[in-house]
């Protein structure tokens, strides 16, 4: 799996050292300063990046750059907590006004398995495939202009072709071979003179590539302006040419590939604790004086959620980790958050994690208008209250068994002075059933500011095709 990476160039080298104090003008970066890179690097706004740009009224204020497998998503939490904390966390803080940018050795296929496997977020922008490809939103849209960076003295079929005199490589699968990775597998002891005898086939044919060895058996051959940390540094200059570059930029890792995140200048960094050696080797020789750089004491998205905290990047108390939300007071309440904590509580109330209490019932009537409604997935209308009075049938139902409810993509847009029209998606994962649904809600203030909470006007859903319940009786909310 390509995201359990190592580094070896096609110089033979790790990744060059990340800068020790990076406001130190002496100091040259790897990524800016390399010569050939920067010569490559067209600003071009396509379709997608404007989709993405569009919906923040100013620079983002959080930007996540973080690899997947064995960082945000954990394999070995069956219940996929520190990822379901993760994701309540920027939902209700962060989605309105930040960037969250998935970075991962996988190809898109193998990406999109994983979204099915795993309850993940959407990220704004996807850099896949070890930083050969860049795509934006829901819908993936390329980023036509990183192709063009990409195609610069880069030839596959001549990298095929040299690679297939080399009988110690073998042919990845179909899925994993892209317009700008060709991807092998080699042994471990052989891996060293294969890619030193490969750089040099390479440069005679006028190729100017990168091989990068990773895991132990992967090998992939890119153009040498590849990379996950170029396709960083690509997108922080193209914010950077609309006079839009994020306020603060965290990149997480934890396997070698990720080094070349942690080079791009100014950008905070977070070393999951479960980091594989190559990563903390690479940091120990080349970052250990760099204080914008930690290794967190917590494994994978709960790392994550640690980095934000220990640098001051934002909120950073996951509303998953609040027990009870009437002892709880936001600092900066906004609808989007609302929306986290009631399916949360859904959520626990049908786990039997909270008491059943009509006390609980009543707080969320009293949240609601007189008037409201909620139209539910199946098209048929109900009141708000008769909705919440229909949640004394499902109180435990859940209890003991595998039920998580998480929404994703939550985005408020105001449509009056106190008003907004938030948009989202609402997930539900039931044993092996997951279902989801598209929704509005039109939420009010109380007050004439947030702070005194909100009212519930609508809510409307309507099912994700495929997604679709078995049995719509077991959709409540």
């Amino acid at each position: 799996m390509h995201t359990f990476q190592s580094l070896t160039s096609a110089s033979h080298s790790l990744l060059p050292p990340i800068p020790r104090k990076p406001n130190n003008p002496n100091l040259r970066f790897p990524i800016a300063s390399n010569r050939t890179f920067a010569l490559k690097f067209p600003v071009q706004v396509c379709v997608g990046y404007k989709i993405v740009m569009d919906r923040l009224e100013a620079p983002a204020r959080l930007m996540i750059v973080s690899d997947l497998d064995h960082t945000m998503v954990d394999h070995h939490d069956t219940e996929n907590l520190s990822l379901l904390r993760f994701n309540s966390l920027w939902e209700a803080n962060y989605r309105h006004d930040s960037l969250l940018v998935f970075s991962t050795g996988r190809s898109p296929t193998l990406y999109k398995e994983l979204r099915k496997e795993k309850p993940m977020l959407t990220p704004d922008i996807t850099i896949m495939s070890v930083g050969t490809e860049i795509t934006y939103g829901n819908t993936m849209v390329p980023d036509d202009g990183w192709v063009e960076v990409l195609n610069q003295k880069w030839d596959r079929n001549i990298v095929k072709e040299e690679a297939s005199k080399f009988s110690e490589l073998k042919l990845q699968a179909e899925t994993e071979q892209r317009p700008h990775k060709v991807s092998f597998y080699v042994e471990k002891a052989k891996a060293q003179e294969v890619t030193k005898a490969l750089s040099a086939v390479f440069e005679k044919r006028g190729l100017d590539v990168k091989i990068i060895y990773s895991g132990g058996m992967d090998l992939d051959i890119l153009p040498q302006g590849a990379g996950k940390g170029q396709a960083l540094a690509y997108l922080l200059k193209k914010f950077k040419s609309e006079g839009r570059p994020p306020v603060n930029t965290l990149v997480c890792g934890d396997s070698g590939n990720d080094a070349e995140l942690f080079s791009i200048p100014e950008v905070y960094g977070v070393m999951v604790s479960n980091a594989q050696e190559e990563l903390l080797q690479w940091h120990t020789e080349n970052a250990k004086g760099n204080t914008r750089i930690i290794h967190a004491t917590e494994r994978c998205a709960a790392g994550i959620i640690q980095a934000i905290g220990h640098f001051k990047l934002g909120p950073s108390l996951p509303p998953r980790d609040i027990a009870d939300f009437s002892d709880y007071k936001l600092e900066n309440p906004n609808p989007g958050h609302e929306l986290v904590k009631f399916f949360l509580f859904y959520e626990k109330w049908r786990r039997a994690e909270v008491e059943n209490s009509e006390i609980y019932l009543a707080s969320l009537k009293a949240d609601c208008s007189p008037s409201g409604t909620f139209v539910h997935p199946s098209g048929v209308e109900h009141s708000l209250s008769d909705s919440i009075n229909a949640l004394r049938n499902c109180y435990g139902d859940k209890q003991g068994k595998q039920f998580r409810v998480w929404v994703d993509g939550v985005l408020a847009t105001h449509v009056g002075s106190n008003t907004w029209l938030v948009k989202f998606d609402k997930w539900e994962l039931s044993g092996e059933e997951r279902c989801a649904t598209k929704g509005t809600a039109v939420i009010s203030s109380k007050g004439s500011g947030v702070s005194v909470g909100f009212t519930w006007i609508r809510v409307h859903q309507t099912w994700y095709k495929g997604y679709e319940a078995k049995d719509d009786s077991t959709w409540f909310f």
